[in-house]
């Protein structure tokens, strides 16, 4: 297998979307030899053959030690470039142009790969507008990420930024109205909001939640009533919740 030095995208639905959404450089597909025949992987190799990307079948074992014994690569991989950030505002572009109020996802330092590909995931289903990443301490768009997202990544605009709190405010001269989850005294129950208008949800790391700055810069603090013992939820789980419930809000359900 030559040329293993490029980032590898693994799994059916994560290769799959990445071919989809095209947004990427697309350099060599890699298939484990012996693959029962399936209409994914077929789809898989349509695509490939329909870019003009090589295809390699190679002996499973070999994906296996480029990847590690681990990882559950489904028997294909794809060489790509790297991932295509885009600027914040372009977000705020895409929604005008579906004429929709803008609907953005924040992070504050999310660091676990799991919990980023899952809160990607969700963001793409709920037709968020763009995600917005800090670039230093937190969990980057990575093929663990992109595998754990199924593939939601490639599709997203997706944006890191070197100040989050100034792109907040930045946002919020744009006419955004920003909505952190949070567990202090101030934060509100998620029927007391107005989902409607120009929003944008922030959700904190796993272990911490929000920074006090990003926590005061946030326009709301909401919480998510618990019935349980346990006090909190998993940062993917708990973002999750809070943009089903605003996608429904904003489709007036």
């Amino acid at each position: 297998m030559a040329n293993l030095s490029r980032e590898l995208i693994y799994g059916r639905q994560a290769v799959r979307e990445t071919l989809r959404a095209g947004r990427r450089r697309l350099d060599v597909l890699y298939q484990a030899r012996g693959m029962q025949p399936n209409p994914v992987l077929a789809e898989i190799v349509a695509r490939a053959q329909q870019a003009g990307i090589p295809i390699e079948t190679v002996p499973r074992e070999q994906l296996d030690a480029r990847l590690g014994a681990a990882v559950n690569h489904q028997g294909v991989a794809l060489a790509v470039g790297p991932y295509p950030y885009a600027d914040w505002t372009e977000a705020l572009a895409r929604a005008a142009q579906q004429d929709q109020p803008p609907f953005l996802l924040l992070l504050d330092r999310v660091q676990d790969p799991q919990n980023l590909g899952a809160l990607l995931r969700t963001a793409e289903a709920c037709g968020v507008h763009g995600v917005i990443l800090p670039r230093h301490r937190a969990a980057h768009v990575t093929p663990a990420v992109v595998h754990a997202s199924a593939g939601a990544s490639e599709h997203l605009l997706i944006g890191e930024v070197t100040n989050l709190v100034e792109t907040m405010r930045r946002l919020q001269k744009q006419g955004v109205w920003l909505v952190g989850l949070d567990l202090r005294p101030q934060a509100q129950p998620l029927e007391a909001l107005d989902w409607g208008g120009p929003l944008g949800v922030v959700v904190g790391s796993e272990g911490f939640g929000l920074g006090r700055l990003v926590a005061e810069t946030c326009d709301w603090l909401l919480y998510l009533p618990m019935a349980g013992r346990i006090n909190s939820l998993n940062a993917a789980v708990a973002g999750s919740i809070v943009l089903y419930h605003a996608m429904r809000r904003r489709m007036g359900q």
